[in-house]
């Protein structure tokens, strides 16, 4: 018998994570890299995996518990794994099993990704319009039985989970019955808790959104259909946008830079360079820009904490990056201290572990300012949507060669389009019209950035 304590691995910035499930039970066979528990921050969900094969001898920790970096999870006999190998092939399957292992050395994290670039936010900042519930007052035993997922899902829409219905094995909570009743309470066919204590005793109309519920449409009625599910990351995403489309009043200023000589530079730096691996790619140049501009602009460098104004001075510069399942939002840290070629490899890095499916919790948190770059696509201007808590977040469309007078005549000079949405909360129109401004001069006149 190789007994070993399994220890929970860095779980980035948080001090302490709370266990809302356990995924095994002592003398359970667990495979190295399986998830052992789910814990979970204001920010995030997390699944613990384990570190070696072999049979749990003994649960270090229950739900409720408080954990964090090192803690024992479980005292594990390495050497019994093999000894059960046998018996787990003939055995039947569980009717439910632990959720499949995510192949990486991190936990795997549940987070938002935005369609222009949309990181996890706080519980605290989720609407209170979209809380829906099973029936209120019910009582509930203990803690909801629902996937990570489906917690992250509900917190971003301010569903207490507690009141919510599973329709799932052994009660287990999903998406469809977290949407479902969401349709039902916007309709105003049921209400919440909190809804019903807020609501005023002689009656009254008050000043939600008042939505009509969501058409129900037999499509196959027109034609033939597929049907497809939503990846996880835009199932989560999906609540990310809705809130921040809803809750923060944007304004989108669209502006263009001249990159003729940026885009020169950059194509001589990378053929000067061809044997170092690295690419310098325009969005390189850009966030060092953006660096600048926030510098000379603080309050585009901030965040909303109810009534005070919070100023950062890191810069931390999220990105976002194109995956398979969808977009999610990579930070490169301290941007202000690299130079090109240091951003450009780190943004490759970061890229790659998008794809892959190996981001951290640590890779995607404390960004300051967003970038979603479409250039390598195409289009001329969009709107993208602030990434919460931060207050602004600069689209780059594709550049075009444009004739330019340049006193005497037209000029061939390709141009970068660029699109800034900010919180008007925060920030006035005039600030964003300067700060696209000087954006572009930076662009246009890379030295500008020396001074």
């Amino acid at each position: 018998m190789a007994l070993m304590d399994i220890l929970v691995p860095d779980i980035g910035d948080f001090d302490e994570v709370g266990v809302i499930e356990l995924l095994v039970k002592a003398g359970d066979t667990v495979k190295a890299e399986q998830s052992l528990i789910t814990v979970e921050s204001d920010k995030a969900s997390m699944e613990i995996p384990s570190s070696h094969a072999g049979v749990v001898k003994e649960l270090r920790v229950q739900v409720g518990d408080k954990v964090k970096q090192g803690s024992v999870v479980l005292v594990l006999d390495a050497a019994g794994a093999a000894a059960q190998a046998s018996e787990q092939k003939t055995a039947a399957a569980p009717a439910e099993q632990a959720p499949a292992a995510i192949k990486t050395e991190a936990p795997a994290v549940v987070v938002a990704a935005p369609a222009a670039a949309m990181p996890p936010a706080p519980a605290a900042a989720a609407p209170a319009v979209a809380a829906p519930a099973h029936q209120p007052g019910t009582p509930t035993g203990g803690l909801p039985h629902a996937s990570p997922s489906v917690r992250k899902f509900a917190r971003e829409l301010g569903v207490p989970l507690a009141e919510v219905q599973g329709t799932g094995p052994k009660g287990r909570i999903s998406h469809e019955d977290v949407q479902a009743f969401t349709q039902r309470v916007m309709a105003g066919s049921v209400q919440t808790k909190a809804q019903a204590a807020k609501a005023p005793a002689g009656g009254g109309t008050g000043v939600g959104l008042d939505l009509l519920p969501w058409p129900k449409v037999d499509f196959t009625k027109f034609g033939p259909v597929e049907r497809k599910d939503l990846s996880r990351i835009k199932k989560i995403s999906g609540a990310n946008l809705a809130r921040n489309w809803v809750m923060i009043p944007h304004v989108t200023n669209n502006d263009e830079a001249d990159i003729t000589e940026l885009e020169a530079f950059r194509v001589s730096t990378n053929k000067e360079n061809e044997k170092s691996g690295v690419k310098v790619t325009m969005l390189a140049f850009v966030i060092k820009a953006v660096v600048a501009a926030l510098k000379k602009f603080p309050e585009f460098n901030t965040s909303l904490d109810g009534d005070t104004l919070v100023y950062k001075q890191y810069f931390h510069i999220g990105f976002a990056a194109d995956t398979p399942n969808g977009l999610v939002v990579p930070v490169l840290r301290d941007a202000d201290q690299k130079g090109i070629l240091q951003i450009s490899a780190e943004m490759a890095e970061l890229a790659k572990k998008a794809r892959d499916g190996k981001l951290g919790a640590a890779d995607m948190q404390g960004g300051c300012f967003s970038i979603s770059s479409l250039g390598g696509i195409g289009g001329t201007h969009f709107t993208p949507i602030i990434n919460a808590p931060e207050v602004a977040i600069l689209g780059l469309s594709k550049g075009q060669m444009k004739p330019v007078w340049d006193g005497k005549q037209f000029v061939p000079r390709l141009t970068l389009p660029l699109s800034l949405s900010y919180d008007h909360r925060v920030i006035d129109g005039a600030s964003a019209a300067r700060f696209n401004a000087y954006l572009g001069q930076l662009l246009a006149d890379y030295r500008r950035i020396l001074l």
